[in-house]
């Protein structure tokens, strides 16, 4: 598990080289600032941002609107079903127009790491979320950042952000945690919160989303 306690931890890795072609990987809890966090970096880096518009990417593929696409990732897996409907329709997903309720979750995942995966080819750029630590986790010149925060902290920003209570702001940040603990349990097998999985973990607590950003920009320019 991920120690919440200290400002940041940092794992033994070969460093990431801003010079070559990169790509920048962010997992977050919710509440962190994360995605704007990484938005600012890809501005400062002056690379792609690859967020939502993976979704977008790829609904094509499946005929699906974006907002479909968005309800088919948002759906927590029903394990066997999910499973016999991917095996079943993976090959031939290209050979006849599907309709929502024919696509899989595991299938938009594969796609979604497909079209990550073509982008990281041409260009540098910053992946939130999407499990993208484990996407590329045999990419050469990579930094697999995790941002965490107090849960105070989360409480107030949500509160804040979506102009809800206190009682609102702690559910969603207990569902949407959740959430993405099992979407990253379902389709990588490993813990979202084991520090393994990433180069770096920073409490963003103190920092807010500029001093977030300069603390990493100064961490991948040393």
């Amino acid at each position: 598990m991920l120690r919440v306690s200290g400002i940041y931890e940092t794992l033994t890795h070969k460093a990431m080289n801003r010079n070559e072609k990169f790509v920048i990987t962010i997992n977050r809890q919710f509440g962190t600032g994360g995605h704007e966090i990484g938005a600012e970096m890809a501005r400062r880096l002056d690379v792609k941002l690859i967020d939502k518009q993976i979704l977008a990417a790829v609904a094509g593929q499946f005929n699906l609107t974006e907002e479909e696409a968005q309800r088919l990732e948002a759906r927590r897996p029903a394990w066997w079903d999910d499973f016999s409907k991917f095996y079943q329709n993976f090959i031939s997903a290209n050979e006849y127009t599907v309709k929502p309720r024919d696509i899989t979750s595991r299938q938009l995942f594969f796609a979604q790491a497909a079209a990550m995966k073509k982008i990281a080819a041409q260009e540098s750029c910053i992946v939130i979320g999407r499990c993208g630590f484990d996407v590329f986790r045999d990419y050469p010149n990579k930094l697999r950042i995790f941002l965490h925060s107090e849960r105070e902290t989360r409480v107030r920003r949500i509160m804040q952000r979506y102009h809800v209570d206190e009682e609102k702001a702690r559910l969603l940040i207990e569902d949407n945690d959740y959430t993405r603990e099992v979407y990253t349990k379902t389709f990588t097998h490993h813990d979202w919160y084991d520090a393994r999985n990433y180069d770096l973990t920073l409490d963003v607590t103190r920092f807010g989303v500029n001093g977030a950003v300069d603390f990493l920009m100064k961490f991948i320019d040393e």
